[in-house]
């Protein structure tokens, strides 16, 4: 198995209007994007040129937002698995997961 492309633990990942894990994954390996739980349990996975993903201006600094299989989810990521909103570095994590989500697709 080769090393994902992404990865980043200790993210909120909520389908509104409820979270469904507070502790989870984000994970960008051989073309697909996986939403995992705090177990390892897939919440969805899509191809990465199926998935829209983007921060709106609603958002805080550390969330974004993907649409995987028409399904919308809120990613609040945090770097290091910092709880804190908005801290130092917040922005560069979904930042980070938006640009390898880009290059993994293929757009630059």
């Amino acid at each position: 198995m080769s090393e994902p492309e992404f990865s980043a633990r200790g993210v909120r990942i909520a389908r509104w209007p409820r979270s469904l894990t507070r502790a989870g994954e984000v994970r960008i390996e051989d073309g697909r994007l996986a939403l995992l739980t705090s177990y390892g349990s897939e919440i969805d996975s899509a191809p990465v040129g199926a998935v829209r993903a983007g921060r709106p201006w609603f958002a805080k600094s550390d969330e974004a937002v993907a649409t995987v299989n028409g399904t919308r989810y809120r990613l609040t990521l945090h770097k290091d698995g910092d709880s804190k909103s908005d801290g130092p570095g917040a922005s560069e994590e979904s930042g980070r997961f938006l640009a390898a989500l880009k290059r993994a697709a293929g757009r630059r």
